[in-house]
């Protein structure tokens, strides 16, 4: 709930749009058990969607991937730009929708939920937790600015990797949720191709994180995929976590480190894990990492990163400042789990300087404990 101007809390307003009238009545229905949430009106396109905008002033919106009349990434184009305000994609597990998922997170909407893919009827009030929660999260939400996007030249210039490619001395891990595609994708455009060896999980779906990563792949100067069990950590490339998969560091007996990939239970509510990829970096590189928890609701993560930081590796939260959601840094923050408080514009060069040492100076010049926008912890 938000408070009211008499300092009372207040439901959250939520306006439903979906071309589906049947969508519309299930959302509807299952949102307004919610004693926190008021859904105030639904609407079948976006031209409707835009009159009631205007008359219910709702505090999100749900948005529909597909939409008539006028499809759901120009609406949402256009929303941000003249009306900002948080949107919650309501979307399919088909490639094609998992695409426009993400163009929609990179274009202002603060994060999506899927649709039950086979009956709906009964699909719906179990997927209600999911949605509700992520409506929730998105009313308290700080809305991000378009990304700026680097010259796709640089991606060119990545080296080629080969299975005898030199093994990674250095691991970045990197933990994230709400608000996180954008913020990782930010840094990932920022690494040079010979970076650290990245490691990464970031709260998402099955099919999502493959596409996320191709999509990052398709931008940055560095490799970007999805990891499969056992892949090598190397230099110039990241490995994200798969959906529903627990990642774990380990070394490899070469030198350098892979990873493992399992469904053991959730932890913290999540496969895959911030906590889990964190402490077993920790185990297995110890002060040879560097880990950074950016964006995100709860507390995932927090515990990990304090292993890390006891383990002798150098740590960063997200600066309130920068965070969609200042969840689950603020929560390592209050752990002692952080060396650094930065916002998102710095991470990348603080990362670059942390893992590595000896050049630092001579490449960033940053001083990360005396920056004005850090808190050294």
């Amino acid at each position: 709930m938000r408070n009211g101007p008499s300092g009372r809390a207040r439901k959250i307003r939520v306006l439903i749009v979906d071309d589906s009238a049947v969508i519309r009545r299930l959302l509807t229905e299952v949102l307004s058990r919610d004693p926190g949430i008021d859904v105030v009106g639904a609407a079948a396109d976006p031209y409707i969607a835009r009159d009631k905008i205007r008359r219910l002033q709702p505090d999100v919106l749900t948005l529909d991937v597909e939409m008539p009349r006028m499809d759901g990434l120009t609406f949402l184009e256009k929303l941000m730009r003249g009306h900002p305000m948080p949107v919650v994609m309501i979307s399919g597990l088909i490639p094609k929708e998992c695409e426009v998922t993400l163009r929609a997170l990179e274009l202002g909407a603060v994060n999506f939920a899927t649709k039950p893919q086979v009956d709906l009827l009964d699909g719906m009030p179990e997927a209600f937790p999911e949605i509700a929660e992520k409506i929730r999260e998105a009313a308290h939400a700080r809305l991000r600015p378009a990304p700026v996007t680097l010259p796709p030249h640089l991606v060119a210039a990545r080296r080629p990797l080969s299975a005898d490619a030199p093994a990674a001395p250095r691991v970045i891990a990197i933990g994230a949720s709400t608000g996180g595609t954008e913020a990782i994708r930010e840094i990932l455009l920022a690494m040079p191709p010979d970076a650290p060896g990245i490691v990464i999980v970031q709260h998402m779906p099955e099919r999502f994180t493959r596409a996320f990563a191709e999509r990052c792949d398709k931008l940055c100067p560095i490799r970007v995929k999805e990891a499969e069990d056992g892949d090598r950590v190397l230099p110039g490339q990241a490995l994200i976590a798969p959906g529903n998969y627990h990642m774990r560091l380990f070394r490899d007996g070469r030198g350098g480190y892979r990873v493992r990939l399992d469904q053991d239970p959730h932890v913290n509510r999540h496969r895959p894990s911030v906590d889990v990829l964190f402490h077993s970096t920790a185990a297995a590189a110890g002060a040879n990492a560097v880990g950074v928890i950016l964006t995100g609701m709860g507390a995932d993560g927090a515990h990990g990163l304090r292993a890390m930081r006891q383990a002798g590796a150098r740590t960063i939260a997200e600066h309130e400042a920068s965070c969609v959601v200042y969840g689950m840094p603020k929560e390592a923050i209050a752990l002692g789990a952080a060396d650094y408080v930065l916002p998102l514009p710095k991470i990348a060069g603080a990362l670059l300087d942390l893992a590595e040492p000896a050049v630092s100076a001579g490449r960033h010049g940053n001083d990360h404990r005396r920056d004005d926008d850090a808190m050294d912890v």
